[in-house]
């Protein structure tokens, strides 16, 4: 009897073990295997992954859909150990974001096999060994992020047939070889492509300019890339940045498409490259040699002399010499008749007064205009037989002239030393913003003329449009896009009299933040001279209809000067090695009036600029850093603390010295978006940077716009 009942103890607990292994469904058991691989969980993240459980669904990092697990992510959790390959039997697995742990070892080909995998993201650990072939399978796949690991090796060929893949990111790795042929035809779907930091040879291939949904950088740096610049990636999109510094590449640079006018840093380490925007000139054998500059030749030419024909061809007779030689003269007669017609035509188009609320003496408008017989194609941004007493358009969009603006409704919306800023309404309802600058500067329409040129060029959408402008010696007009929601100093802090003020949420403010870093970004690496602000502070960036920052007053201080704008009324607090850059004060926007006192406006100088003379992009990145200080703390430039006054940057600094919390640091408007806090720390630490009192430790704002695009996307 009593063996009887111990045979019985026994199958009980037998049925009860197997009801306890067999409880976990099979995802559950494949993850399972996956935890058995980490080493270490320092931060306890997979703590409430229980092998009694039923299903994983309800795990930390564990997305399911109909008991099926679509997504495993686990970021920055300090994980140790190795990818499991049991991965690779969920079938209906879609994102996997392993990024910023402490994985090592190989990756596992089984997971190159799950053909729903559409993210794979293991950027930021210590992964080795190659790219698996399988990856070809990945038919689904649209973001492939290996960046930061140890792995090597040749990019496989197979990776050509995820023709789906968007995001491609190599970079800080050992790959090596040559990028595989029809790299570009095959992954056209692409917009960001990362291999920078790598040992990639070869030549770059020549169907890469068929990418055009790439966005952003393009980065082939660091890396032994070799031969000519192919002149097809000038066909990439004009907004790509294409960064190939630090290569073995050789020869001219191709002047064509999104490669012209590009600043020399996207091609300095190549010692053997020649052309601009580099100071090395080319020889006229790399000049002859540059994919560039060959010459169309037909493939039906014509026998040359001495090759073939009939042997018998003479030079011109006498009669066809003296032809020619009178069809010149008369040429040069009728062009001389021409040209006397038009003058006596422009000499007779007089200056007279208007009656217009502006006050300032016009050219004829449309009339002037039919003056210049010999004017440039439409899509020149000047005429050089322009000179003053015109509107001059800098885009063939400009569908007004002179006498609609005169007659237009004008409203001041701000003055400063700089001049007066109206709001300006056409009769078609058209509004316009329209900067009145000094006086002065009559002997200077030529200098002026080249500088709005240039400014007239730049076209972002994160930077106010300069449409056109008016010269005389008695006044000078810019006229720009006019933008309505006001600028963001105000859309912080609100200013006197606002009958209701609706803060910022956090998402329209990082939405601000990403757009003007993008501005910056333009101004400092895709226009033609990598220009430099000079004077960036929240009345500088204005707010469109979607609230999309736009950065105005760019070239403000070169063009004032040339007017005669009174130095006196000028901001003082910096110097330049050249007038273009003294930065002016208090100028309104095109959209309100400036606020800020030169007190408050020197709290976003860098602090080296009162000492440097020659002008820095890093000047720059300083007042962005002040900004998204202001942005985040909502406080001012100027803060009282007890008996104190202290800039907005120091007060950060005695924050962290005296370690207050959090909570009095942010702006209180933002407690309702707590949920957003790592966030917010995340792009205080970005200012932070950017406030670094030494300008080689700031970073780029190429870096910067990076960073805060790899924060979630502002939404509404």
């Amino acid at each position: 009897m009593q063996s009887f009942l111990c045979f019985c103890v026994f199958l009980i607990l037998y049925s009860c073990c197997c009801v306890l292994v067999s409880s976990l469904n099979d995802e559950g058991l494949a993850l399972w295997s996956f935890k058995k691989g980490i080493g270490q969980d320092p931060e306890g993240s997979l703590k409430n992954w229980n092998f009694s459980d039923e299903t994983p669904c309800s795990w930390n990092g564990v997305t399911c859909n109909d008991l099926k697990v679509v997504s495993v992510s686990i970021p920055k959790k300090k994980l140790t150990g190795f990818l499991s390959s049991s991965l690779g039997s969920l079938s209906e697995l879609r994102h996997v974001n392993l990024r910023s742990n402490l994985f090592t070892g190989s990756l596992p080909v089984e997971l190159f096999e799950v053909q729903s995998l559409k993210s794979l993201v293991l950027y930021g650990n210590s992964f080795s060994g190659v790219i698996p072939f399988e990856v070809g399978k990945l038919n689904y796949l649209q973001t492939l992020d290996l960046s930061q690991n140890f792995l090597n090796g040749s990019v496989p060929i197979t990776l050509l047939q995820c023709k789906r893949l968007k995001v491609l990111d190599l970079s800080h790795n050992s790959f090596t070889g040559v990028l595989p042929v029809g790299f570009g035809g095959n992954l056209s779907a692409l917009e960001k492509l990362n291999l920078a930091f790598n040992k990639f040879d070869g030549t770059i291939p020549r169907d890469l300019g068929n990418l055009s949904n790439l966005q952003g950088t393009v980065d082939l740096s660091r890396n032994m890339f070799n031969g000519s610049i192919p002149a097809s990636l000038g066909d990439l999109p004009e907004k790509v940045y294409i960064d190939l510094t630090y290569n073995n590449l050789s020869g001219p640079i191709p002047q064509n498409g999104a490669l012209i006018n590009r600043g020399p840093t996207a091609f300095i380490g190549n010692p053997l490259l020649c052309g601009p925007p580099l100071k090395n000139p080319c020889s006229a054998q790399s000049e002859a040699s540059s994919p560039s500059s060959e010459p169309f030749l037909p493939n039906n030419l014509p026998p040359l002399d001495g090759a073939g024909g009939d042997g018998n061809a003479r030079g011109l007779s006498r009669g066809a010499v003296i032809a020619i030689i009178v069809g010149d003269v008369v040429g040069i007669c009728v062009i001389g008749l021409l040209f006397s017609y038009c003058y006596s035509r422009i000499c007779a188009c007089g200056r007279k007064k208007d009656g217009s609320g502006f006050g300032f003496q016009k050219g004829g408008g449309k009339g002037r205009k039919e003056c210049l017989c010999f004017r440039k194609d439409d899509s020149e941004t000047l005429s050089e037989n322009v000179e003053q007493y015109d509107l001059v358009a800098l885009d063939n969009q400009v569908a007004f002239d002179l006498d609609e603006l005169l007659k237009a409704s004008a409203f001041v919306l701000g003055k400063s030393g700089i001049g007066i800023v109206y709001k300006v309404v056409l009769e078609d309802g058209l509004n316009l913003a329209v900067r009145r600058l000094g006086e002065g500067g009559s002997q200077r329409f030529k200098e002026f003329q080249t500088e709005v040129e240039a400014i007239g060029k730049l076209r972002h959408q994160n930077i106010v449009t300069l449409r056109a402008y008016y010269w005389s010696v008695d006044e000078k007009l810019l006229i720009y896009d006019f933008i309505p929601n006001g600028n963001l100093a105000t859309a912080i802090h609100g200013k006197p009299g606002m009958v209701s003020f609706t803060p910022l949420s956090w998402l329209l403010r990082l939405k601000i933040m990403k757009g003007t870093a993008k501005g910056l970004v333009y101004l400092h690496e895709y226009s033609p001279k990598k220009y430099v602000h000079g004077d960036l502070k929240p009345s500088n960036i204005l707010l469109g209809h979607d609230m999309e920052p736009k950065i105005s007053d760019f070239g403000l201080g070169r063009l004032a000067n040339i007017a005669g704008a009174s130095p006196a009324l000028q901001s003082n607090h910096m110097t330049s090695e050249k007038p273009q850059q003294s930065k002016q004060g208090s100028a309104p926007s095109e959209s309100g009036t400036v606020t800020s006192t030169t007190t408050s406006g020197s709290c976003y100088q860098a602090p080296e600029a009162l000492k440097v003379v020659k002008p820095s992009q890093k000047w720059d990145v300083y007042s962005y850093g002040v900004i998204l200080l202001e942005m985040i703390t909502g406080r001012t430039p100027i803060i009282q603390v007890g008996s104190t006054e202290m800039d907005l940057v120091n007060w950060i600094h005695w924050c962290i010295e005296e370690k207050k919390p959090l909570s009095d640091v942010l702006d209180l408007h933002l407690a309702h978006d707590a949920d957003k806090e790592e966030e917010m720390i995340a792009v205080l630490k970005i200012a932070m940077a950017c406030v670094h009192s030494s300008p080689e430790r700031r970073p780029s704002m190429r870096h910067i716009s990076d960073a805060l695009e790899r924060l979630p996307p502002s939404s509404e």
